[in-house]
C-alpha cells in the first residue's frame, strides 16, 4: 500500500494534546464482491498500526461499483452484514471510522446512499444520508442520474469526538454552501466528505471546490475518493485531498490506491477564525441560513 504521512505535531507549551488529530485516509479500489472491500480495507488498517492514528476515512460506495442498477443489489439495513464489520473494525483497532458510504435499505424499501460513523469502541455516532442526490447530464462529459434508484436524506449531519464536533456530507452535498455552513455553525471544526467525483467533474471541479469550502467555513476538509478504475462503469477521479482552515492544501493524492496520513492541529481553526474574522462578521440583519 503506498503510503503518504506527516509525522504527530507534538504539543507545544500550552496546547492541548487532544486537539491534535492524526487522521488517515483511505484510497481504495472498489471490488464486485461486497464483503471483499471490507475485508481488504480491514488488512489496510492492519498495515497503519504503527502509525497511531486516531481516524480513517474510507470512499463514497468504498463497497459497492458506483453504478446505479447496483445500489438496490448491494444495500442493506442499518445493522445487517457491512455495517456490523466496519463497527467491529473500529473497536477493533480503537478508531474513529468514517465508513465511506454504502448503499442502505430502509424497512419501507428505499434505498439511501449512507454514510456511518464509528468511535473507538465500535458504536455508531453519525449517520448521513445524502441529501443532494447526483443528477447530471455534462455535454460531451458524464451523464449519471442517482434518483434512478437513490431517495434523498434530509439532515445536517454534525458529531461529537474527544477532538471536537465534526461534519458530515457525501460528494454532491458539498456543492451546496449552505450545507457546510450549518455544521460549521453546529460547532464543526472539521468536515468528512466521502466523494466520487468523475473524470469530467474531478479535473474541473475538485481541487477549487474543497478549498473554497474550507476557507469558506475556516475548517479542515477531508475528501475521500475511490481510487481509479478505467474499467468500471464509473471512472473515479481519485485525487483524496485534505486542506486546512486557511485553504492550504496539506495533501493530495493521485488516482492510484493508497493511504494519506496527516495530523490535524484543530487549533488552527480557532486562530484562523480569529484573525480572520468573516463568521463574525456576517450581516445576520441582512441575511441568514436557517435549518428547516
Amino acid at each position: 500500500m503506498a503510503l503518504t504521512t506527516t509525522p504527530p505535531i507534538a504539543p507545544g507549551k500550552g496546547r492541548n494534546p487532544m486537539t491534535k488529530l492524526r487522521a488517515a485516509m483511505l484510497q481504495t479500489r472498489v471490488y464486485a464482491d461486497k464483503m471483499e472491500n471490507i475485508r481488504e480495507a480491514g488488512r489496510k488498517l492492519e498495515a497503519l498500526e504503527a502509525e497511531q492514528v486516531d481516524l480513517v476515512t474510507l470512499p463514497e460506495m468504498f463497497n459497492c461499483p458506483y453504478q446505479t442498477p447496483n445500489f438496490p443489489v448491494y444495500a442493506e439495513p442499518q445493522g445487517g452484514p457491512a455495517w456490523t464489520a466496519c463497527a467491529e473494525l473500529a473497536e477493533k483497532h480503537k478508531i474513529y471510522l468514517s465508513a465511506g458510504s454504502m448503499p442502505e435499505v430502509d424497512e419501507a424499501g428505499r434505498v439511501y446512499n449512507t454514510a456511518y460513523v464509528f468511535d473507538r469502541q465500535g458504536r455508531q455516532i453519525a449517520k448521513h444520508r445524502k441529501a443532494h442526490l447526483f443528477d447530471i447530464d455534462v455535454k460531451g462529459g458524464q451523464c449519471f442520474k442517482e434518483s434512478d434508484t437513490l431517495t434523498a436524506g434530509d439532515q445536517v449531519t454534525v458529531f461529537d469526538t474527544e477532538f471536537g464536533k465534526m461534519g458530515l456530507c457525501i460528494c454532491y452535498d458539498f456543492r451546496f454552501p449552505e450545507l457546510a455552513r450549518l455544521m460549521v455553525e453546529k460547532g464543526a471544526k472539521v468536515i468528512l466528505v466521502p466523494a466520487a467525483f468523475n473524470m469530467t467533474t474531478g479535473p474541473a471541479h475538485w481541487e477549487i471546490l474543497f478549498r473554497c469550502r474550507a476557507l469558506d467555513n475556516q475548517a479542515f476538509v477531508l475528501g475521500t475518493a475511490p481510487a481509479r478504475d478505467p474499467s468500471s462503469g464509473y471512472t473515479s477521479w481519485g485525487h483524496s485531498i485534505a486542506v486546512s482552515p486557511w485553504g492550504d492544501i496539506l495533501g493530495q493524492m493521485d488516482e492510484r490506491e493508497g493511504c494519506m496520513i496527516h495530523t490535524l492541529d484543530l487549533e488552527r481553526t480557532g486562530e484562523v477564525r480569529d484573525q480572520l474574522p468573516l463568521l463574525k462578521h456576517r450581516r445576520t440583519d441582512m441575511y441568514h441560513l436557517e435549518e428547516c
